[in-house]
């Protein structure tokens, strides 16, 4: 989990915009994350398919927890 924010300890995952086989490009919008007040779009850092998705829609989960494997 990114931390999209100063105070950010953990986000809920709303949506993922990719999925496992997909190839995802570095930039491009892999995900939707909801923090306290706000739902934002998350950008891959890295360019790669999708190999496993780690943590489920409308989990929350702490500040840098692993949520996806890009191979």
């Amino acid at each position: 989990m990114p931390m999209l924010g100063e105070v950010m300890e953990e986000g809920r995952i709303v949506a993922w915009r990719k999925h496992v086989g997909d190839r995802v490009e570095k930039g491009e919008t892999i995900m939707e994350v909801e923090m306290d007040k706000a739902t934002m779009e998350v950008e891959s850092s890295v360019s790669g398919v999708v190999k496993s998705i780690l943590v489920s829609e409308g989990e929350t989960v702490p500040v840098n927890t692993p949520l996806a494997l890009i191979e």
